[in-house]
């Protein structure tokens, strides 16, 4: 028995993921698929970082309005946030209107300004090797794990803020670098080296 489900298409998806139409579109076309790019990279991880305490679905249809209050996530634009910038973050009723999250995510651009590697190239660099086979059901997938948890390290050592081990490692799920779509599930596994 496994935690896939069959949708009214025909195929079979991770349970989560055929839920609502906008988890089923996220799940076919985005979650587990390889993203590099340092802004693409640090969109994800402010997401994720916002989704903490909330469900995903929340944020997910919060993305659009996240995309326009944040100028596309772009990394040196971000960056150069102030005050004015945190106030008219905190009026926006289209995100999820939280100081200390917002305030995150305007140090953590700063901090991934000051990455001589990259933002990309060091969230990259903690992918682990591939798992040998998917997982069959939702009780093999991990919270977190020592990658995840040397990633949170290694990003609060050089300033980034709201990124614990669980957060990196639905970050790692969520921009393909660990493949945890379930055994059967019609998503190709896309893993990038």
């Amino acid at each position: 028995m496994t935690d896939l489900v069959i949708g009214a298409d025909g195929l079979p998806r991770c349970g989560w993921g055929h839920s609502t139409p906008d988890y089923a579109a996220y799940h076919d076309t985005e979650w587990g698929r390889p993203l590099r790019g340092d802004d693409a990279l640090y969109e994800r991880l402010t997401l994720e970082a916002f989704q903490s305490g909330l469900s995903w679905l929340t944020i997910l249809r919060k993305r659009p309005a996240f995309r326009l209050a944040f100028d596309e996530f772009r990394i040196e634009t971000v960056a150069d946030y102030g005050d004015a910038d945190v106030a008219r973050l905190l009026a926006d009723a289209g995100i999820v209107r939280n100081r200390a999250k917002i305030e995150a995510a305007i140090a953590n651009a700063r901090a991934a300004l000051e990455l001589p590697e990259g933002l990309s190239a060091l969230l990259w660099s903690f992918v682990p090797p591939p798992r040998p086979a998917r997982p069959t059901s939702f009780a093999e997938v991990p919270a977190l794990t020592a990658e995840s948890t040397a990633m949170a390290k290694a990003l609060k050592k050089r300033g980034f803020r709201f990124v614990g081990p669980t957060t990196a490692y639905a970050l790692m799920q969520a921009t393909g670098m660990v493949d945890d779509h379930l055994a059967g599930c019609h998503v190709v596994a896309a893993r990038a080296a």
